[in-house]
């Protein structure tokens, strides 16, 4: 007989306790950002060095402008119009900005728009990310396909053309950096070191404890990446589960709990307030809750089966309702996704080996085929107030199976009526 593992808090007055502390950081940590919001709108300009993140032109009658989106060096993120037809990338500028009561304190914690002046430009050197960044895109005739390369590896923004066709795909969650990347990379990192560790460890350091040192090793790399990619929601989030995940498993203590979600969820958001409103942040932290729900009414089911039909399937459809309550693109081609879901665990690793052996264009034939799949597409929004009760439900479902089977109805419900009805 298995002995269960202690719980991460073994009584609940524990854990409320331990939210509300948490709670009460985040609240502080809102007032002190908010009074810099005042202060901020309050200026009539403000003067600032910024790093331009993007660059694309946009039409508006017969005047063509650029959108640019920048990350200011004083910690904000945001985007600005410009009609002069310089370059900017690899651009450093000092611009004056204008900001009013029009910027709400959710958007200066997110990103916000502001109009601007560029007063000076400094051309950055070319780093060794930059270097990377032309090698990898250097393998590729396509423009889309070096998009969706440097996406995947470097979390690049795509070109607007993609990344209509991957919404239409519903595989967006394949490009945008995030957990399932960082599962892939820990598995991988995890397992290369532990097939050159355990040798040295049978020979010279029996006594050492595997998890621990291999760990420590892959978490110090699976860090350099995630400051290298420059820190994505997503993947911040996904780093801190699998950093907290790592030190549970050392002290042999119950992993898959929503009472581990939630504690890295407000120890996040206290840390990085500006997570409150991001919506990468938010699809992970959904796609992670519904992942465990799945787990604990699978239970006594064969993990091969739980791997490649409960999850891919089952985050799918209980993810539908949430998605399409922000993104309203839908197309029957999004009924691929969990199997693209699937390949792409495969794919992921074998196309950086690819790469960095200069056969990377090894898939591009299919991939532009794949791109070109979807011609079109239908526009079906999710009510925000069923969104709300919907997520109620699912919430109610940790502690009833019947309401677990009731989302999952719902949930299948609103997938037969979007891809027959709507479709």
């Amino acid at each position: 007989m298995q002995l269960e593992k202690p719980k991460l808090f073994p009584e609940k007055k524990t854990f409320v306790w331990v939210m509300l502390f948490f709670l009460f950081v985040i609240l502080v940590r809102l007032s002190i950002e908010y009074q810099a919001y005042q202060s901020f709108i309050s200026k009539p300009f403000y003067y600032t060095h910024a790093k331009v993140l993007n660059a694309y032109e946009k039409a508006k009658g017969n005047k063509r402008y650029q959108v640019l989106k920048l990350r200011s060096e004083d910690g904000f993120t945001f985007y600005t119009t410009n009609y002069s037809k310089d370059n900017f990338n690899h651009k450093r500028l000092r611009l004056q900005i204008f900001p009013d009561k029009s910027i709400s304190f959710g958007d200066y914690l997110g990103t916000f728009y502001v109009k601007s002046r560029i007063k000076d430009q400094e051309l950055l050197p070319l780093t060794f990310k930059d270097d990377l960044l032309g090698k990898v895109a250097a393998q590729h005739e396509d423009t889309s396909l070096q998009s969706f390369y440097n996406a995947i590896f470097f979390a690049i923004p795509l070109e607007k053309d993609l990344r209509e066709k991957i919404s239409m795909l519903g595989v967006s969650h394949l490009v945008a950096l995030s957990g399932f990347h960082l599962g892939i990379l820990w598995g991988l990192v995890y397992g290369l070191l532990l097939l050159l560790y355990r040798p040295l460890q049978q020979r010279f350091f029996p006594y050492r404890h595997a998890l621990f040192d291999v760990g420590l090793v892959a978490m110090i790399l699976l860090g350099v990446y995630l400051w290298f990619v420059d820190f994505p929601p997503s993947l911040l989030r996904s780093y801190a589960m699998v950093l907290v995940g790592w030190i549970v498993l050392l002290l042999g203590m119950e992993l898959l709990s929503f009472t581990f979600l939630t504690t890295i969820m407000l120890i996040l958001v206290a840390l990085f307030p500006s997570l409150l409103v991001s919506l990468s942040f938010g699809l992970s932290v959904a796609g992670v809750f519904y992942i465990f729900l799945l787990l604990q009414y699978s239970k006594g089911v064969k993990a091969w089966m739980i791997t490649l039909l409960f999850i891919p399937l089952g985050i799918f459809i209980f993810m539908l309702p949430v998605v399409h309550t922000v993104f309203a693109v839908t197309s029957g081609y999004q009924l691929l996704s969990p199997l693209l879901s699937l390949l792409f665990i495969p794919f992921y690793p074998l196309v950086m080996v690819l790469h960095l052996l200069g056969f990377g264009s090894l898939f591009d034939t299919v991939l532009l085929s794949l791109f070109n799949l979807p011609k079109s597409s239908t526009e079906a929004l999710f009510p925000l107030w069923a969104m709300l009760g919907y997520i109620g439900l699912s919430i109610g479902a940790i502690w009833s199976k019947k309401l677990f089977w009731s989302v999952l109805g719902l949930a299948s419900s609103y997938m037969v009526y979007l891809f027959i009805f709507v479709e």
